[in-house]
Protein backbone atom coordinates (compact mmCIF):
# COMPACT_ATOMS: atom_id res chain seq x y z
CA UNK A 1 0.00 0.00 0.00
CA UNK A 2 1.30 3.12 -1.11
CA UNK A 3 0.71 6.23 1.14
CA UNK A 4 2.02 10.34 0.67
CA UNK A 5 2.19 12.28 3.42
CA UNK A 6 1.01 15.40 4.04
CA UNK A 7 3.01 17.15 6.45
CA UNK A 8 1.23 20.11 6.89
CA UNK A 9 2.71 23.54 8.04
CA UNK A 10 2.74 23.58 11.74
CA UNK A 11 4.55 19.76 11.79
CA UNK A 12 6.78 20.58 9.12
CA UNK A 13 7.81 23.93 11.16
CA UNK A 14 7.27 23.22 15.10
CA UNK A 15 6.56 19.72 15.48
CA UNK A 16 8.86 17.05 13.04
CA UNK A 17 9.06 14.76 15.15
CA UNK A 18 5.13 13.95 14.30
CA UNK A 19 5.57 13.39 11.13
CA UNK A 20 8.97 11.69 11.82
CA UNK A 21 6.79 9.39 13.76
CA UNK A 22 3.67 8.81 11.42
CA UNK A 23 5.78 7.47 8.72
CA UNK A 24 7.46 4.91 11.09
CA UNK A 25 3.92 3.10 12.17
CA UNK A 26 2.91 3.54 8.43
CA UNK A 27 6.09 1.43 7.80
CA UNK A 28 6.02 -0.79 10.37
CA UNK A 29 2.38 -1.88 9.26
CA UNK A 30 3.26 -2.09 5.88
CA UNK A 31 3.40 0.80 3.75
CA UNK A 32 5.59 2.44 1.70
CA UNK A 33 5.54 5.63 2.68
CA UNK A 34 6.48 9.06 -0.19
CA UNK A 35 6.82 12.61 0.69
CA UNK A 36 5.63 14.59 -2.61
CA UNK A 37 8.01 17.68 -3.49
CA UNK A 38 5.95 21.17 -3.89
CA UNK A 39 3.59 20.51 -1.15
CA UNK A 40 2.26 23.79 0.08
CA UNK A 41 -0.43 24.71 3.05
CA UNK A 42 -3.78 23.58 2.71
CA UNK A 43 -4.83 27.28 2.94
CA UNK A 44 -7.23 27.29 5.87
CA UNK A 45 -5.85 30.31 7.75
CA UNK A 46 -6.52 32.04 4.06
CA UNK A 47 -9.81 30.62 3.74
CA UNK A 48 -11.53 30.97 6.78
CA UNK A 49 -10.64 34.61 7.06
CA UNK A 50 -11.97 35.13 3.34
CA UNK A 51 -9.30 35.03 0.70
CA UNK A 52 -10.57 32.69 -1.42
CA UNK A 53 -9.37 33.55 -4.08
CA UNK A 54 -5.65 33.11 -2.64
CA UNK A 55 -6.88 29.84 -1.10
CA UNK A 56 -7.77 28.77 -4.82
CA UNK A 57 -4.13 28.76 -5.54
CA UNK A 58 -3.08 26.84 -2.70
CA UNK A 59 -5.29 24.17 -3.01
CA UNK A 60 -4.61 23.93 -7.03
CA UNK A 61 -0.80 23.63 -5.94
CA UNK A 62 -1.43 20.68 -3.46
CA UNK A 63 -3.35 18.66 -5.64
CA UNK A 64 -1.10 18.64 -8.30
CA UNK A 65 1.92 17.30 -5.73
CA UNK A 66 -0.46 14.50 -4.74
CA UNK A 67 -2.01 13.52 -8.22
CA UNK A 68 -0.13 10.40 -8.45
CA UNK A 69 -0.78 9.78 -5.06
CA UNK A 70 -2.68 6.03 -3.91
CA UNK A 71 -3.32 7.73 -0.59
CA UNK A 72 -2.89 10.82 1.40
CA UNK A 73 -2.25 10.74 5.21
CA UNK A 74 -1.75 13.66 7.37
CA UNK A 75 -1.25 14.04 11.23
CA UNK A 76 -3.47 16.77 11.44
CA UNK A 77 -7.86 16.34 11.40
CA UNK A 78 -8.77 19.91 10.65
CA UNK A 79 -5.98 20.10 7.62
CA UNK A 80 -7.73 16.61 6.32
CA UNK A 81 -11.22 18.18 6.83
CA UNK A 82 -10.66 21.43 4.74
CA UNK A 83 -9.20 18.82 1.94
CA UNK A 84 -12.01 16.59 2.46
CA UNK A 85 -14.96 19.31 2.56
CA UNK A 86 -13.59 22.59 1.22
CA UNK A 87 -11.77 22.09 -1.31
CA UNK A 88 -14.63 20.42 -3.17
CA UNK A 89 -17.09 23.63 -2.25
CA UNK A 90 -13.93 25.55 -3.10
CA UNK A 91 -13.46 24.47 -6.54
CA UNK A 92 -17.27 24.14 -7.50
CA UNK A 93 -17.72 26.66 -10.05
CA UNK A 94 -14.39 25.34 -12.29
CA UNK A 95 -15.50 22.25 -13.36
CA UNK A 96 -11.95 20.73 -14.45
CA UNK A 97 -10.32 21.18 -10.75
CA UNK A 98 -13.69 20.35 -8.46
CA UNK A 99 -13.02 16.84 -10.11
CA UNK A 100 -9.05 16.94 -9.34
CA UNK A 101 -10.78 18.63 -5.83
CA UNK A 102 -12.72 15.51 -5.37
CA UNK A 103 -10.75 13.23 -6.15
CA UNK A 104 -7.73 14.26 -3.41
CA UNK A 105 -10.87 14.70 -1.02
CA UNK A 106 -11.70 11.26 -1.63
CA UNK A 107 -8.31 10.00 -1.31
CA UNK A 108 -7.00 12.05 2.06
CA UNK A 109 -6.99 10.77 5.99
CA UNK A 110 -6.44 12.19 8.95
CA UNK A 111 -3.41 9.51 10.56
CA UNK A 112 -5.61 7.89 13.21
CA UNK A 113 -8.79 6.96 10.73
CA UNK A 114 -5.77 5.66 8.12
CA UNK A 115 -3.81 3.37 10.48
CA UNK A 116 -6.93 1.62 12.29
CA UNK A 117 -8.56 0.50 8.93
CA UNK A 118 -4.37 -0.89 7.74
CA UNK A 119 -4.35 -4.48 8.54
CA UNK A 120 -0.52 -4.17 9.53
CA UNK A 121 -1.97 -2.19 12.93
CA UNK A 122 -3.20 -5.87 14.48
CA UNK A 123 1.02 -6.11 14.47
CA UNK A 124 1.80 -3.04 16.48
CA UNK A 125 2.77 -3.54 20.61
CA UNK A 126 3.44 -0.77 22.58
CA UNK A 127 3.89 0.26 25.91
CA UNK A 128 3.98 3.09 27.69
CA UNK A 129 3.72 3.97 31.89
CA UNK A 130 1.53 6.68 32.58
CA UNK A 131 -1.74 8.00 32.94
CA UNK A 132 -2.80 10.31 29.96
CA UNK A 133 -5.95 12.25 28.79
CA UNK A 134 -7.75 13.12 25.17
CA UNK A 135 -8.51 16.64 23.28
CA UNK A 136 -11.22 16.47 20.67
CA UNK A 137 -10.37 18.62 18.20
CA UNK A 138 -13.12 20.53 16.34
CA UNK A 139 -12.57 19.88 13.04
CA UNK A 140 -11.69 16.64 13.58
CA UNK A 141 -14.85 15.75 15.24
CA UNK A 142 -17.47 17.09 13.86
CA UNK A 143 -16.22 17.87 10.33
CA UNK A 144 -14.32 14.28 9.87
CA UNK A 145 -16.76 12.68 12.51
CA UNK A 146 -13.65 10.75 13.62
CA UNK A 147 -13.90 10.74 17.48
CA UNK A 148 -12.97 6.93 18.41
CA UNK A 149 -9.60 5.66 15.87
CA UNK A 150 -7.62 7.85 18.16
CA UNK A 151 -8.50 5.98 21.28
CA UNK A 152 -8.24 2.52 19.30
CA UNK A 153 -4.60 3.29 19.11
CA UNK A 154 -4.28 4.12 22.58
CA UNK A 155 -5.81 1.21 23.71
CA UNK A 156 -3.20 -1.08 22.04
CA UNK A 157 -0.39 0.71 24.31
CA UNK A 158 0.18 -1.39 27.16
CA UNK A 159 0.69 0.54 30.64
CA UNK A 160 -1.14 3.34 29.74
CA UNK A 161 -4.12 4.01 31.95
CA UNK A 162 -6.54 6.66 29.81
CA UNK A 163 -8.49 9.27 32.44
CA UNK A 164 -11.51 11.03 30.54
CA UNK A 165 -11.41 14.83 30.12
CA UNK A 166 -14.60 16.54 30.99
CA UNK A 167 -16.25 18.19 27.67
CA UNK A 168 -13.40 17.24 25.82
CA UNK A 169 -15.29 17.79 22.82
CA UNK A 170 -14.93 21.82 24.06
CA UNK A 171 -12.90 23.78 21.68
CA UNK A 172 -9.74 24.83 22.87
CA UNK A 173 -9.71 28.19 21.69
CA UNK A 174 -6.91 27.92 19.06
CA UNK A 175 -8.95 27.63 16.04
CA UNK A 176 -6.22 29.35 13.93
CA UNK A 177 -7.05 33.04 13.12
CA UNK A 178 -9.52 33.53 15.57
CA UNK A 179 -6.63 33.07 18.61
CA UNK A 180 -5.36 36.30 17.09
CA UNK A 181 -8.71 37.90 15.99
CA UNK A 182 -10.16 37.06 19.39
CA UNK A 183 -7.50 36.42 21.56
CA UNK A 184 -9.41 37.86 24.88
CA UNK A 185 -11.83 34.78 24.48
CA UNK A 186 -8.99 32.18 22.81
CA UNK A 187 -7.62 33.01 26.33
CA UNK A 188 -10.95 32.33 28.38
CA UNK A 189 -11.37 29.29 26.47
CA UNK A 190 -7.78 27.27 26.65
CA UNK A 191 -7.59 28.49 30.55
CA UNK A 192 -10.37 26.39 31.28
CA UNK A 193 -9.13 23.41 29.11
CA UNK A 194 -6.36 23.60 30.95
CA UNK A 195 -7.29 23.44 34.01
CA UNK A 196 -9.45 20.64 32.82
CA UNK A 197 -7.13 18.73 32.08
CA UNK A 198 -4.76 19.30 34.93
CA UNK A 199 -8.13 18.16 37.34
CA UNK A 200 -7.78 14.69 35.30
CA UNK A 201 -4.59 13.93 37.30
CA UNK A 202 -2.70 13.17 33.65
CA UNK A 203 0.47 13.02 33.28
CA UNK A 204 0.35 13.09 29.72
CA UNK A 205 -2.44 15.26 27.39
CA UNK A 206 -2.91 13.79 23.77
CA UNK A 207 -4.70 14.96 20.82
CA UNK A 208 -4.99 14.82 17.16
CA UNK A 209 -3.87 17.94 15.99
CA UNK A 210 -0.42 19.98 16.94
CA UNK A 211 -1.87 23.72 16.88
CA UNK A 212 -4.55 22.40 19.67
CA UNK A 213 -1.96 20.88 21.46
CA UNK A 214 0.44 23.33 21.19
CA UNK A 215 -2.15 26.15 22.43
CA UNK A 216 -2.89 24.05 25.62
CA UNK A 217 -0.06 23.13 26.51
CA UNK A 218 1.10 26.69 26.27
CA UNK A 219 -1.57 27.74 28.86
CA UNK A 220 -0.14 24.55 31.01
CA UNK A 221 3.14 25.62 31.32
CA UNK A 222 2.35 29.36 32.20
CA UNK A 223 0.20 27.83 34.70
CA UNK A 224 2.86 25.47 35.79
CA UNK A 225 1.95 22.46 35.04
CA UNK A 226 4.55 19.42 34.51
CA UNK A 227 1.83 17.70 32.04
CA UNK A 228 3.55 17.04 28.74
CA UNK A 229 1.47 16.92 25.15
CA UNK A 230 1.96 14.43 22.75
CA UNK A 231 -0.01 14.09 19.13
CA UNK A 232 -1.23 10.38 19.69
CA UNK A 233 1.18 8.99 16.60
CA UNK A 234 4.13 10.56 18.69
CA UNK A 235 3.20 9.01 21.86
CA UNK A 236 2.40 5.46 19.97
CA UNK A 237 5.70 5.58 18.00
CA UNK A 238 7.44 5.90 21.14
CA UNK A 239 5.33 3.14 22.84
CA UNK A 240 6.39 0.43 19.44
CA UNK A 241 9.89 1.75 20.62
CA UNK A 242 10.10 0.91 23.91
CA UNK A 243 8.07 -2.34 23.59
CA UNK A 244 10.99 -3.83 20.70
CA UNK A 245 13.95 -2.22 23.11
CA UNK A 246 11.99 -4.35 26.08
CA UNK A 247 11.47 -7.61 23.99
CA UNK A 248 15.27 -7.22 22.52
CA UNK A 249 16.96 -6.72 25.88
CA UNK A 250 14.84 -10.35 27.33
CA UNK A 251 15.71 -12.52 24.04
CA UNK A 252 19.77 -11.88 24.80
Amino acid sequence: MRVSLFITCVADAMYPQVGKAVVRLLRQCGCTVDFPEGQVCCGQPAYNSGYHEDTKKAAKQLIRAFAQSEHVVTPSGSCAAMIRHHYPILLADEPEWHEKAVQLAAKTYEFSEFLVRTPGVDALRAEFQGTATYHCSCHMTRSLGVTEEPLQLLRRIEGLEYVELPYKEDCCGFGGTFAVKMHEISGEMVDEKAHRVMDTGATVLLGSDMACLMNIEGRLRRLGSPIKAYHVAELLEEGVRRYEARHAANSR
